[in-house]
């Protein structure tokens, strides 16, 4: 089994964390460790602007948007919040 990818968060991403429940940032936090560093191709691939990018569900309003470098073995967490209007 591969070594599972490193995880990085943009600013914004991080911004967005520290905008989370408890309950939310720890169901991200398993999710990042236990599905997306194992596996990065798991979530939904993007199209148009975002293209290059996964989607991977984090509740019903709160998608993980991050982008993945093979090379650098790391996955980018660029938003973690809602896509919807606050």
């Amino acid at each position: 089994m591969a070594a599972p990818y490193e995880i990085r968060f943009t600013r914004e991403a991080a911004k967005d964390v520290q905008k989370l429940t408890p309950k939310l940032k720890a169901k991200l936090k398993d999710i990042l460790e236990q599905v997306i560093s194992a596996d990065p191709a798991v979530g939904k691939a993007l199209v148009g602007d975002l293209k290059g990018f996964f989607s991977y569900r984090l509740s019903i309003r709160d998608r993980i948007v991050y982008s993945v470098s093979a090379k650098n073995h790391t996955v980018y967490v660029h938003r973690a919040r809602t896509h919807y209007g606050e």
